[in-house]
């Protein structure tokens, strides 16, 4: 088999790049998988094994209840052989980017999870689609609001499910300020503010620092977080924006943002802040409500998470891995039609706020409505 690295695949794949990417010439599969009530487990296939999937992917399916890892896809032949052997994948669920397709007829794989670049979620989320396979794409969904679009369209035409890795909407901190903000256990919010930024230090060749593979920098990576976070903060869709980016960096942050922070409305008249770096350290969710306030401080992390109230409360739950529990309740909304809590809706939602975000930037800090 002839070597292709990630790479040398990321570098093909920005030449052969003229835009929204279209999918029309991949073949539909025959159907997708169905389930009978004697399937416990869903096979999750990994395409791309970074170190997400390599940290905390893979270790996580060695701990959910509703899902396994059954098989790998990647470019690079000498991680097929240490994934083989640490988790037990034979040779025939073992994939590359040039063969991928053929997985339509493996059905010992019955989810496929997106982990590469964001540039190409859009094209591998579509594939996955096609070969009849359900579909977890990584956030942020994918560079622009029609690749967003053209996965959601792709997932209902092939009749499959979809699902963003927010991995947060499945952990018990994140839910407990859900049911505080619902229950308007401290009156309505007046205030809040989320921020989500670590430094940067050591390899600027990463792709994340590419915008055409990445669509942009800290606010397309952690910046996610943090406007989930003002959403869920608040129970609200913001109407309205206003931002500014800077450096201090500029020379190793040449072709993304370093750091962006914003203003919003709500339409309840709740006013939010964001923050969001490469080259920072920050992970808070604070909100300041009529009665009180509510803080997740760290908010963001793979955890433990860590809260606490104007009650003098201590929020705490067990500890256990965020990824494994994500994972777990998109087949058991496969498995059980139970609700899919991060459906393919809500990565296109933060897509048109990253991209409210950017245009005003772009408009010298100008306000922006914010249409979704």
């Amino acid at each position: 088999m002839k070597k292709i690295s990630r790479r040398t695949f990321n570098s093909n794949f920005i030449k052969g790049m003229g835009g929204i990417i279209m999918a029309s010439h991949i073949p539909m599969a025959c159907g997708m998988s169905t389930y009978s009530n004697s399937k416990k487990k869903l096979g999750i296939a990994l395409v791309g094994l970074g170190t997400y999937s390599t940290h905390e992917l893979a270790p996580s399916l060695l701990e959910t209840e509703y899902c396994e890892l059954t098989a790998i896809v990647t470019g690079t032949p000498e991680k097929e052989k240490l994934w083989a052997a640490k988790y037990d994948i034979p040779k025939e669920n073992i994939y590359n980017y040039e063969n991928f397709d053929t997985i339509a007829t493996n059905d010992a794989v019955d989810i496929i999870y997106v982990v590469l670049p964001n540039a190409m979620h859009a094209d591998f989320c579509i594939r996955a689609a096609n070969a009849g396979k359900h579909v977890i794409c990584e956030k942020p969904m994918a560079v622009s609001v029609e690749e967003c679009e053209s996965i959601i369209d792709a997932c209902a035409k092939a009749n499959v499910k979809l699902s963003v890795g927010y991995r947060l909407h499945s952990e018990p901190y994140t839910q407990e300020v859900k049911r505080i903000v619902k229950e308007k256990t401290f009156g309505k919010v007046n205030y809040i503010s989320a921020e989500a930024a670590y430094l940067s230090r050591g390899n600027w060749d990463q792709w994340r620092f590419n915008k055409k593979l990445s669509g942009g920098g800290a606010l397309m990576n952690m910046g996610v977080y943090a406007i989930q976070g003002l959403i869920y903060g608040t129970s609200e869709l913001p109407i309205s924006v206003t931002a500014q980016e800077f450096s201090t960096m500029p020379e190793n942050f040449k072709d993304t943002d370093e750091t962006i922070t914003a203003q919003f409305e709500f339409p309840s008249g709740t006013i939010g802040n964001l923050f969001t770096s490469h080259n920072a350290k920050a992970d808070r969710l604070y909100a300041s409500c009529e009665k009180g306030w509510y803080e997740l401080d760290t908010a963001y992390t793979y955890g433990p998470l860590h809260g606490r109230t104007s009650e003098g409360t201590e929020i705490k739950f067990p500890h256990k891995r965020q990824q494994a529990l994500q994972m777990d309740d998109f087949a058991k909304h496969i498995l059980h039609d139970t609700p899919n809590k991060v459906p393919g809706s809500m990565g296109l939602r933060d897509i048109k706020i990253v991209k409210s975000i950017y245009k005003s930037i772009e408009e010298g800090g100008k306000k922006i409505a914010i249409r979704l």
